[in-house]
């Protein structure tokens, strides 16, 4: 039978090492916060977690392929209601040309309603001879570079969970609201194609579409509700006073949630077998993933497995791989294989972002198009040969036209960076590089 973590698994993390946690000065103001979170409502049910975790198994075992993305780190000031509608259309747009040319369900993860903490390389910034903490997300202190700003400051976690709340409620209206239907989202795709330079390069795959919505019609279906309304909400799991805060334990079965977040993961900064983030993870219920680097081995990634999903549950586990476009294709196929030798039913997908940053002379970091779809293509060319299935694609991306990342349909180029660089930590794909990257994506599944 399998076996779910159950009531008091999730407290073992404390006596653990626990990297990227900020050093709170008040710590009777984070008690109090703390305290408050864990009287307050959850904001994903254990019943939703499930249903990803079902959607997950299909993934690991190739019928069904995950696009997640969105900001890499969000803020209080950029959250409104046209910037969170932005990012759905942008992954409900993606979405329909996956589908299509996949031939398979897309399961839909948005990195939303959560990701408000970032870990960084460094502990304290220095400018000008002045040392202060490292900006760690809203969720701890703000950006601008004075004393007061950047000491941490508990009640960002109590904002934090009102914003996610509202994240939610936006995601949820927009799903019920009429605009997540596959009609709709394939005619904002057709006026991406007439807009845009790339367009003659899609229009066979838009004309499959176009014929497939009309073969529908033609058989009585109404395209228009088609598209299954169905987002999930996903985060890295970083700060763990916040997620043991907002654990609680299903009625149904005693086993803990972490419900923060339909999904979390654990970073590649944080996943240290023996220390507090895996002994957290290993006690919720939630599926689960593992950001693994360049640096990770077969013996690392056989120790997730046995910590994190011991009974094999399918669905449970999710390896987000994150190489770098130049050495994918060496350093990947020896995890696949391992895993795959070993009989677990995890689920492989691939971040391009990541391991593809690159600084500008004038210390700007960026990412390039070209790197990023050169990672991917290297993913599938790894499990195609190996026989194994690619299961999704991970991105930073965002509904708006900032000038992050080069390249693409958009021709950012690096002069032009400085236009819309508005992104609170790492550069992201615009709406338009976003959607070039799903065609193309699609032409490499299709191929």
């Amino acid at each position: 039978m399998n076996r779910i973590p159950q009531t008091g698994a999730r407290a073992a993390w404390r006596s653990l090492p626990a990297a990227q946690q900020p050093q709170w000065p008040d710590q009777v103001a984070l008690r109090e916060v703390v305290a408050d979170l864990s009287a307050a409502p959850p904001l994903v049910l254990a019943e939703e977690c499930d249903r990803l975790t079902e959607r997950m198994a299909a993934v690991a075992a190739g019928e069904a392929f995950v696009l997640q993305g969105g900001d890499c780190a969000e803020t209080f000031e950029g959250l409104t209601a046209d910037a969170v509608t932005a990012k759905l259309r942008t992954l409900l747009q993606m979405a329909v040309v996956l589908t299509y040319a996949s031939g398979v369900p897309v399961v839909k993860i948005g990195r939303l309603a959560g990701q408000y903490a970032k870990p960084r390389s460094q502990p304290d910034e220095t400018r000008d001879g002045l040392s202060l903490p490292s900006y760690r997300g809203d969720a701890v202190n703000g950006p601008d570079f004075t004393e007061r700003a950047r000491r941490p400051d508990p009640a960002r976690l109590r904002r934090m969970y009102e914003a996610s709340a509202v994240t939610l409620n936006l995601v949820r209206g927009f799903a019920a609201g009429g605009s997540a239907s596959l009609y709709q989202a394939h005619q904002w795709n057709r006026g991406f194609l007439a807009d845009s330079a790339e367009g003659r390069r899609y229009e066979e795959l838009a004309d499959g579409v176009d014929r497939a919505l009309r073969f529908l019609q033609a058989c009585g279906c109404d395209p228009a509700g088609l598209l299954e309304a169905e987002f999930f909400a996903s985060h890295e799991g970083l700060l763990l006073d916040y997620e043991q805060a907002l654990t609680r334990t299903d009625p149904r079965t005693g086993a803990e949630y972490a419900t923060s977040g339909h999904l979390l993961w654990v970073g590649e900064r944080t996943r240290g077998l023996d220390d507090a983030h895996i002994a957290y993870f290993a006690g919720i219920g939630n599926p689960i993933a593992v950001k693994l680097g360049p640096g990770t081995t077969a013996d690392e990634v056989l120790g997730y497995v046995d910590r994190l999903d011991p009974d094999r549950r399918p669905g449970r586990l999710t390896f987000v791989v994150r190489m770098g476009a130049g050495r994918v294709r060496e350093l990947l196929p020896p995890l696949v294989e391992k895993v795959t030798a070993e009989g677990a039913r995890v689920a492989w997908i691939c971040d391009p972002m990541h391991g593809n940053t690159v600084q500008t002379e004038d210390g700007r970091k960026t990412r390039r198009f070209d790197d990023i779809l050169d990672e991917v293509a290297g993913f599938f060319e790894v499990h195609r040969e190996l026989g194994t299935h690619a299961g999704g694609i991970h991105v930073e991306l965002t509904g708006d036209d900032v000038t992050e990342c080069l390249g693409g349909g958009d021709r950012v180029r690096a002069e032009d960076l400085h236009q819309r660089y508005e992104t609170a930590c790492d550069p992201r794909l615009n709406h338009r590089q976003s959607l070039d990257l799903a065609f193309r994506v699609a032409e490499l599944m299709k191929a």
